[in-house]
Order: C-alpha cells, then structure tokens, then sequence
C-alpha cells in the first residue's frame, strides 16, 4: 500500500507567519517581557522601570531600562568589568561580584536621581532579607527584575545581583525563597549561610581545599588570586573594602583612551570623481605624448 506524503498548500505559506526576530535567535522571552513592560494607562506616560541582569562569560551587565515606543532607554548601567577601580581584581562573575555589581548600579541610579542620601539601605550586608521602606519625601525607586532566559534557580547569581541592589537602596519586589541559603525542607533562609556568599566565602572554602588536597590544581585554578597576593583568609576583608569603596564613589569614571593609530592599507583609496578625472587626462597626456614622440622618430 502506497503511502501519500502530506503536502502543505500554497495557503498554508501565504498565511505563516514567523517569529519576532529575537525569538527567533533564543535571545528575548516576549511572553514575559510584555508583562515586565505593560503600564497601567492612568499612569500615562511614566516610565515603568526594569533592573535587568545578564552575564557573560567574562562580565556581568546590569542595567536600569524603560521601555519606549521607539525602544528601550537605559536609565543607568553597572558592570563587573569596573571593579578592579574598587579594589577587586579577580573573580568578576562570581556570586559575590554579582552582589558588588548589584550594590554599584543601585547606588549609582540613586545618586544619579539626588536620592543616595534619603536611601542608604543596609550598609553591612548581613544575608539577612531586606526591603527599603518609603521616605519622608520621596518614595523610593522601584524597579522590576528581568532575568532574561536565566533558569532561576536557587541561590543563581541572578540573585546576587538582586541583593546587592536591595542592600544598595532600590526596591524590586522579590522573595527569599532564592537567595542562596534558602532551604526548601525548613522553608527559611540561612543568613549565615547567604552572607557567606556574599563576601565570597565559598570561594574560600574551595581555596582552602585545594591546598590541602590537590595543591598543583590550586596554582592554576586560583594562579590569578597568587598573583594578586590574595589568600582564603583574606577573601572576606577585600569584598568589605570593595563595598564601601563603591559606596562611597558609585559614580562612572571615562577612562582617557588612547589617539588612534593611523590604520596601514592593503586597498586602493577609494578616488572623488574629480581625482579620476584628473588622472584620466594624466594618462591620455602621456599617451599622446608617447605617440607624438614615435611619429617624430618615424619622420627622421
């Protein structure tokens, strides 16, 4: 019995459709971005703002954006790769960096909005929740956590991130259910546990392991940490420094870049129309003259 293969009609394309573009290459979750971006209509024209984090294999991005019509405006941008001007040279995609990274956009937008002085937040990070309350004067700046395609996990560094811009003054409506140190049988957050983390103290274990138990492994794994003279005892120390030095200059610093070098070519410049003009009538000059000569030589 011969089998008929399913042909789709020519209806069939002229009424297909493809994906958002984005989509389409995994890169945006349009189902839940249009209920991060959707505002209310009596609120008119305010923007609703969104505290997005995203991570590279190198870096750590994390930024305030308003959605427009004409696009997204970003209101203000944090990365790891600005630590080392606070004191941190190694580890920039951590769950510690994250909380670094998280505490220097919060405190930069609020400076940058004249409101670092009513909203300190939690000066010292204890791993215990916390949520800004309002002040006498102005509410405080709210914003809401886009994760992006992340898999949100407990104790993802997403959620670093999410803490240090709690600690940092901001208000982004969250739970501690995934905050690292959240237990799902007890159904409570260890803040010993979520402060270890925060100051890097897993990576200080982990330092400490592989010197006792495989000591040529912790020379290449952690050969950066050697070079900076970091220990696992002092792991700790550095991110507190790190913390307040971000605290007490959030700004952003341009740095002086240098002139650019003259490029070498290995094409033509591109000729005006004058130029080839120019060197049109430059050959047929010569070719007249070449000519002229020849005729002269000929007449002798």
């Amino acid at each position: 019995m011969a089998f008929i293969k399913a042909q789709k009609p020519r209806a069939y394309f002229k009424r297909f459709q493809v994906k958002y573009k984005r989509r389409r290459e995994g890169k945006t979750d349009y189902r839940a971005r249009i209920r991060l971006i959707n505002q209310d209509k009596n609120k008119y024209n305010t923007p609703k703002y969104r505290f997005v984090v995203r991570f590279t294999n190198k870096d750590i991005v994390a930024q305030i954006i308003s959605a427009n019509i004409s696009g997204d405006l970003v209101l203000a941008s944090a990365y790891a790769h600005e630590l080392p001007r606070y004191g941190l040279e190694v580890g920039l995609t951590n769950y510690a960096a994250a909380y670094c990274t998280g505490l220097l956009l919060a405190r930069r937008v609020l400076k940058k909005l004249e409101m670092d002085a009513e909203y300190e937040g939690n000066v010292e990070a204890t791993g215990e929740d916390f949520s800004v309350e309002p002040g006498e004067s102005r509410r405080p700046f709210r914003a809401l956590l886009d994760v992006g395609l992340v898999r949100t996990t407990t104790g993802n560094r997403v959620f670093g991130a999410l803490k240090g811009a709690l600690d940092g003054g901001l208000d982004v409506p969250h739970s501690e259910k995934r905050f690292a140190g959240f237990s799902k049988d007890s159904k409570q957050l260890d803040a010993d546990t979520h402060r270890k983390y925060i100051y890097g103290g897993h990576v200080a274990a982990y330092m400490g392991t592989l010197i006792e138990d495989e000591p040529e492994k912790y020379q290449t794994h952690f050969s950066e940490y050697i070079k900076k003279g970091i220990e696992a005892d002092g792991i700790e120390e550095l991110y507190k420094k790190v913390h307040a030095a971000i605290r007490a200059d959030p700004l952003e610093k341009k740095t002086a870049k240098p002139a650019p070098k003259e490029h070498k070519r290995f094409n033509l410049k591109k000729l005006t129309y004058e130029e080839r003009k120019n060197k049109l009538i430059e050959r047929l000059n010569a070719f007249n003259s070449a000519a002229q000569a020849d005729d002269d030589e000929d007449d002798e």
